[in-house]
């Protein structure tokens, strides 16, 4: 058996299955960095839509859809809200906790 084969079906299974658990998994590699974040909503996509099946329901080229969504990816605004809206995620922003407090 490969490496790593059986952790990714098993990773796509629960992102198709729970929509919470993929919100949360989106949460986590946001904190990660943006490399983790694209590279994770892109398994969202994968798991939930397809990768083809999004570009069309997003209207945007296929081709751009997968470079987007890579560790190397530079997404603008527009396109990500796009599949954010398509999966049905949306963004949230808290304030973040100061470990100490300006003077």
């Amino acid at each position: 058996m490969r490496r790593g084969v059986d952790y990714k079906n098993d990773l796509l299974s629960d992102l198709r299955s729970d929509k919470k658990y993929a919100a949360e998994y989106l949460s986590a590699a946001y904190a990660d960095s943006p490399e983790a974040f694209l590279v994770a909503l892109r398994n969202v996509a994968e798991a939930q839509q397809g990768l083809a099946k999004l570009a069309a329901k997003t209207r945007l080229n296929r081709e751009n859809l997968y470079r987007m969504l890579s560790a190397k990816g530079n997404p603008q605004l527009k396109g990500l809200g796009a599949v954010l809206k398509v999966l049905g995620y949306k963004t949230v922003f808290e304030v973040e906790r100061a470990s100490r407090r300006s003077a």
